[in-house]
């Protein structure tokens, strides 16, 4: 047994176990690692989450940029390392690259399980107790290289990859090997895991918090959108290359069709460059205008490569439909036909096609809810839970 001897038997009673606190005296002393905090994104909404279900749990992390990532971490207890006290690597994480593995490495949380939230850094972190790893993705920089690079503004990072990549590939897979047990988002990850790793994990998809019990707040700019029989289409997204937005954005060109893009990132320029009067973008937007929007749209949509699909997720709790790629985490969050349809090329053609037979389709509100109700927080919760005391118990 890792830790302490708290009675791990009372987990039986369903009201002693809503009472652990999972501190080292309710429960086995939990501590919650990250890669780094710095951005708004799945990832990091994941770390909220994990939170949630262990409130007790400090959080530690590479670095930590409060005013780029939610603002639900400054009530956090965030621990950093030594590489956080240069502000340009905290609103840059991609810049301190070439230092982060032994960053990673020099970071030690005494825990009895550090439950970890990665995608290329935080499993390396080291600790005195278990670790239980829920996997985003096995490094995109190292194993899916073309996908996640630009051809035509990542030379330089290409470049310092194929020198540094072996060398960071050896680092990461001794990290996999210190983790204890492995649950990868989705079914693709799952697989990524294996092939990288040679280890099995089980799937445990992310959770959304999002609930329709929140106050709403229209968003002026595009508040008329709403109206009418044709409401707007909603993407929302971090605006990276291999997140194709730009590819919607191509599909809604010299159509009627409305759109609105939520998101920010290194693509914003050039996205801003090509919309035409149809297409809004807009960026950091509170709670209530994100649930005002996915209450007041017409369907999500999303043609990026997604290790796994999120916002179709959140768009079902207000039982709206979604337009997705046929790729990846997509396919375990949205049930063609029943709660959206897709199309199989992140090309604006496709989209537009896909667009057309989405108008033909009718789709049922409640069962789309109803789907929806399995990636709740709470049975994520438990799902950490269970895995967390499986961990102490062997």
């Amino acid at each position: 047994m890792v830790g302490a001897n708290w009675p791990v038997h009372l987990e039986r009673n369903a009201h002693v176990k809503a009472q652990r606190r999972y501190d080292g005296v309710d429960g086995p002393r939990v501590v919650i690692a990250h890669d780094y905090l710095t951005q708004r994104g799945g990832a990091e909404k994941v770390v909220l989450s994990m939170s949630r279900a262990f409130p007790d749990a400090p959080i530690y992390t590479l670095l930590y940029h409060p005013a780029g990532t939610y603002p639900e971490f400054a009530d956090r207890d965030v621990r950093v390392s030594p590489l956080n006290r240069i502000p340009v690597l905290r609103k840059h994480h991609r810049a301190a690259l070439p230092l982060l593995p032994a960053a990673a490495s020099s970071m030690f949380v005494d825990a009895d399980v550090v439950v970890t939230s990665s995608s290329g850094w935080a499993h390396g972190f080291r600790t005195n107790g278990a670790k239980l790893v829920h996997c985003h993705t096995p490094a995109h920089w190292l194993y899916t290289t073309d996908m996640y690079l630009n051809d035509e503004g990542d030379g330089l990072k290409r470049a310092l990859l194929k020198v540094a990549g072996p060398p960071l590939k050896a680092w990461d897979r001794r990290a996999a090997g210190t983790v204890d047990r492995y649950l990868a988002v989705s079914t693709m990850i799952k697989d990524r895991i294996h092939d990288v790793y040679g280890i099995d994990a089980d799937v445990l998809p992310s959770p959304v918090a999002m609930r329709t019990d929140v106050e709403v707040e229209p968003v002026g700019e595009v508040e008329q959108w709403a109206t009418g029989d044709q409401p707007f289409y909603l993407c929302v997204s971090r605006l990276l290359p291999y997140k194709n937005v730009d590819k919607v954005v191509r599909a809604f060109a010299g159509s009627d069709r409305r759109l609105v893009v939520v998101g920010r990132g290194p693509e914003a320029r050039h996205i801003e460059q090509i919309r035409t009067p149809n297409v809004a973008l807009l960026s950091d937007l509170t709670d209530a205008q994100m649930a005002w929007l996915y209450q007041s749209c017409r369907a999500l949509i999303a043609a990026s490569y997604e290790d796994y699909g999120l916002t179709p997720i959140e768009a079902a709790v207000w039982g709206k439909p979604a337009v997705v790629l046929r790729w990846g985490g997509f396919l375990d969050t949205v049930v063609d036909g029943v709660t959206g349809t897709f199309f199989d090329e992140p090309q604006a053609d496709s989209i537009a096609a896909a667009l057309d037979r989405f108008d033909a389709q009718s789709f049922d509100p409640q069962v789309i809810r109803k789907h929806a109700d399995q990636f709740t927080e709470q049975r994520y919760a438990e799902r950490l839970h269970e895995a967390v005391d499986a961990l102490v118990a062997r």
